[in-house]
């Protein structure tokens, strides 16, 4: 017996039962004592399909005695029956429709049941569709109510909607193109099998299947789209048992929500607006029909590339639903007169945000409780700001290309795609325009890596110069343009011809020339985020180079050592407990006893930290300390400045983080106050918006509610800032000033244009792992963070000399001016809000002494000083070092006037607080003539001490400030 019969005899097995009693399919047969039973359900099966022949007006022994006659004749190019015994199957048609006897036997029925039990063994569960609500697409709203992003799965992008919405028109017109008797049959309808099977014979290019509604929701949603006898056998079984499930209503919602209608839509409501612009339930009559006709063949009949087609089945639509009694001719005619109107196609591709969405959609599990946004069409009513996002990410790609270029790590590793094949098969076509091949396909391609905002540029000539011998590389970009690159010498040797490649089009200056630079994903990593000042609304999140390249949002899901942006913290402590931005404090090596001192104390067991550079810069005032980022001056605070036990200082600062939520924990271990213990961008940047706001901080959110079909489900309740206790808002000014000397005068001078509108701190982590730069404006803040990942366990450093204001801060200049650009205009750094206003006075100052300017002095520093609950003024410049140090070690030989001395200036040359003092240093180094003179004594023997002498800054000795 052929394996084809089998197969026939099995699937007439299946709709045997299906159509005779549905209620009692049996799945399993036994192959030696149920052969009767089997022959028994063909027989009533055949008999009830030789009557659904009669109805369809079809002679079967007419077609039968054609097929014996003129096999070709039937089958055609059916590929589904060539290869049939039409003896054998003639044979069997007497055996089980005309109960004759034939011998022998021309079906193995034990061949026949052991394939059909193979089959149709372990069915789905139909009523797993009862209730169901398929995926769907979720809308993300931008900041402004604008359409952003959609999210979905797979094949699922669609809206559901309920039956009752569709118009009875639509309903009617997919029931009429797809299954006009859907409700009547039970499931399977034999004679639109009967039907389809005709049709095949007249026109074998077009094959049909005569599958139900019932059937397509059975193969699309439960068994699979295999094209299988197995398939259509568990299919049918499987529709049969829908029906006794779901009602007639249920299954026509189903199908009329899953369903593909071309343009990137599954589902009638997607499929309305996306050829329409409106909602399935004000679909016209001529609407509805031509998307009821798309579901044979949405490519086939596509009214955008074939619109004779789409035409044509309309009007058959149109034609059936007037046959089933639902129009009349005269609606007919006028529906059917031209093809509706239709909306542009906007394929829903986007380039950008793909880390802030895939935050929107684990925040939305947290706070709302959703657990997967494509689960159902929700609408999402984010914080993102599309322009200021794309610009970060441009700025945040370019800016670590820009760092790995610099130190010669940049590696080609291979071209992001090639197109020559696709450039050879649209060479060969002469009717798509005077665009040349390489510029269609280069607008044609889909790319890797979606969201890297550099142009894709497709290599269009690679060779030598005939007349010159140098080698020529040029590229063509999808304006039309074509460019020398500009690669180094491995990349210009490792591309090949038509291979595409991101490029940054670099315009040289006074030469009117444009050129396009090669870069390339680099191995280095990076994040940034743009977070509202005032109200916590993340404006742009950035969590890597490329989401397609790495899933890590490195923003959120990241924890890095902060270095030295963490100091504003440690010196908002200080001068929350009283110290002035001009309190005096020694830049020198300093150690500190353990925290927790045990019985057994180590010398290894001090903290001796050490600033950058290795060095020391003597006497300094807080804020050129922070400027400058004195690791030493920070230490130097645990001592005195803050608390004037170190640990009490240190739980101080701990305290503060934990406060500011930095932390769940704090471990209290000096290095904490450098930055040793990592942070997540997103908290950091939530203490700086603090800063911003004079100690209010914000609440970090990408959302403000998400609602789904108008049903709200979640909103968020409106929170004020949380305001940092222990630190008061005047405190918080005097820091948010200094942190606006950083770009003025400090570690980030090359950030000196931006110093009126800006403020900020670097931060470099030990042994350059990690660089920064925080920052913000009276609106924004910017936090940007460079350095390789940790993923294997092993840290990697960028390179002696890239710190965050080499490799962090220039990445910030163009983010913050992108804000300015898409958010909110450029404004100079606000002054004190009324409230604090009362609680400082600004007076002028020396910026590198800190003494307080009276003469009117030119070029004076207007410094903020907070006053004490009764408004006086509380100077503290002497407070960490008396006021006879500093004016000895501003002329550090008491002998001499300082002329012969620089001043105070090296590391080894400053006082410290181990070994031998800098008192017994002087002794030492005194002229001997100066100590054998009679009468000589030490100025600090004197008893009561002399008040020192004071220097005039504009006297004209010449000696060398230090501070």
């Amino acid at each position: 017996m052929s394996a084809i019969l089998v197969k026939i005899f099995a699937t007439a097995l299946t709709l045997s039962q299906v159509l005779v009693d549905p209620d009692t399919v049996k799945t399993s047969f036994d192959p030696v004592q149920d052969r009767e039973e089997v022959a028994e359900i063909l027989k009533s099966g055949c008999t009830h399909m030789r009557r659904a022949f009669d109805i369809e007006d079809i002679n079967l022994d007419d077609l039968i005695a054609t097929a014996m006659d003129d096999p070709q004749a039937v089958t055609g190019d059916l590929k589904m029956l060539q290869g049939l015994s039409f003896n054998d199957l003639h044979a069997s048609y007497r055996q089980f429709c005309k109960n004759e006897k034939v011998e022998p036997p021309p079906v193995d029925l034990g061949e026949v049941i052991t394939y059909y039990n193979s089959a149709v063994a372990d069915l789905p569960d139909a009523g797993k569709l009862k209730g169901l609500k398929l995926p769907g697409v979720s809308v993300i709203l931008d900041g402004n109510g604008r359409r952003f992003a959609e999210v979905y799965e797979p094949d699922h992008r669609r809206i559901w909607v309920p039956l009752s919405d569709i118009p009875k028109s639509v309903q009617q017109a997919v029931v009429s193109a797809e299954d006009k008797r859907f409700y009547q049959h039970k499931g399977v309808d034999e004679r639109g099998v009967i039907r389809a099977f005709m049709n095949n014979l007249s026109d074998p290019t077009r094959p049909a299947g005569g599958s139900t509604i019932t059937q397509q929701v059975a193969k699309n949603l439960l068994v699979g789209d295999d094209v299988t006898y197995e398939r259509k056998m568990r299919e049918m079984i499987v529709a049969s048992r829908i029906e006794r499930t779901l009602s007639k209503a249920e299954i026509l919602e189903i199908y009329l929500n899953s369903i593909y209608l071309g343009r990137t839509s599954w589902g009638i409501e997607m499929a309305a607006q996306s050829y329409f612009g409106k909602s399935a339930g004000a679909l016209s009559v001529s609407e509805g029909a031509l998307l009821a006709g798309l579901a044979k063949g949405p490519n086939y009949y596509n009214p955008d590339t074939q619109p004779d087609r789409a035409r044509e089945r309309m009007a058959y639509v149109l034609s059936r639903m007037q046959e089933d009694g639902f129009l009349n001719a005269d609606q007919v005619q006028q529906a059917i007169a031209s093809l509706p109107s239709r909306v542009t196609y906007r394929h829903p591709r986007r380039d950008s945000g793909f880390y802030f969405v895939d935050h929107l959609s684990r925040d939305s599990r947290t706070l709302a409780g959703i657990e997967n946004l494509t689960a159902g069409s929700y609408t999402v009513r984010s914080t993102i700001n599309p322009g200021l996002q794309q610009a970060t990410e441009a700025a945040l790609q370019e800016g670590l290309a820009r760092y790995e270029l610099s130190i010669g790590r940049q590696r080609f590793q291979a071209a992001e795609a090639n197109l020559a094949d696709v450039i050879r098969a649209l060479d060969g076509k002469k009717d798509d325009g005077p665009a040349p091949a390489w510029r269609r396909a280069l607008e044609a391609a889909r790319l890797p890596l979606y969201d890297v905002q550099w142009p894709a540029a497709v290599v269009i000539e690679k060779g030598r110069d005939k007349k010159t011998g140098a080698n020529v590389l040029r590229v063509g970009l999808a304006d039309g343009r074509i460019l020398p690159l500009n690669a180094w010498e491995a990349a210009h040797r490792d591309l090949k011809l038509y291979d595409v490649v991101r490029v940054r089009i670099v315009e040289q200056k006074g030469k009117g020339t444009v050129r396009a630079d090669l870069r390339v994903p680099p191995t280095v990593q990076g994040g940034a985020v743009v977070l509202e000042n005032k109200t916590g609304r993340i404006l742009a999140m950035v969590g890597g180079f490329s989401y397609p390249l790495s899933q890590l949002n490195r923003v959120t899901q990241a924890h890095r050592q902060p270095g030295s942006a963490f100091k504003p913290l440690t010196y908002l402590a200080a001068l929350t407990k009283g110290l002035q931005p001009n309190t005096l404090v020694w830049d020198a090596p300093v150690t500190l006893p353990p925290v927790n001192p045990g019985a057994n104390v180590r010398a290894q067991d001090y903290w001796r930290p050490k600033n950058y550079d290795g060095g020391g810069g003597g006497i300094v005032t807080l804020r050129r300390a922070l400027e400058n980022s004195k690791n030493l001056v920070t230490a130097r605070l645990l001592d005195g400045g803050i608390e004037s036990d170190p640990a009490e200082s240190l739980q101080d600062v701990c305290d503060l983080a934990l406060e500011a939520q930095l932390y769940l924990e704090c471990i209290p271990h000096y290095p904490f106050v450098l930055g040793a213990q990592p942070v997540r961008i997103l908290d950091l940047a939530a203490f700086y918006a603090a800063i911003a706001n004079e100690g209010a901080m914000p609440v970090p959110h990408a959302f403000e509610s998400i609602e789904e079909r108008g049903r709200p489900i979640y909103s968020r309740k409106a929170q004020g800032l949380v305001r940092l206790g222990s630190a008061d808002a005047a405190a918080v000014f005097q820091l948010k000033t200094m942190l606006q000397g950083v770009l003025e005068r400090g570690t980030a001078r090359n950030l000196k244009s931006l110093a009126p509108y800006a403020a900020g701190k670097t931060g470099t982590s030990d042994n350059e792992n990690d660089a920064w730069f925080a920052g913000f404006t009276n609106d924004v803040t910017v936090i940007v963070w460079v350095g390789y990942d940790n993923a294997d366990g092993k840290r990697r450093t960028l390179g002696r000399g890239q710190t965050g204001a080499k490799v962090a801060a220039p990445i910030f200049k163009d983010i913050v001016e992108a804000a300015w650009q898409h958010h909110v205009p450029k404004s100079a750094l606000s002054p004190p809000s009324p409230q604090v206003a009362k609680q400082l006075i600004a007076m002028p100052i020396d910026i590198n002494t800190g003494d307080r300017v009276t003469d009117g002095r030119r070029g004076a520093f207007n410094e903020y000083f907070r006053l004490s609950w009764f408004g006086r003024f509380s100077d503290t410049q002497y407070r960490l070092v008396p006021q006879e140090e500093v004016y000895a070690l501003r002329n550090p030989d008491p002998w001499s006037d300082g002329d012969e001395s620089g001043g105070y200036g090296s590391y080894d040359e400053a006082p410290y607080s181990q070994g031998q003092s800098w008192l017994d240093s002087l002794r030492q180094n005194a002229p001997p003539q100066r100590r054998t003179e009679p009468g000589f004594r030490w100025w600090w023997e004197d008893e009561p001490r002399p008040r020192p002498r004071r220097v005039d800054p504009d006297y004209p000795w010449g000696y060398r400030r230090v501070y």
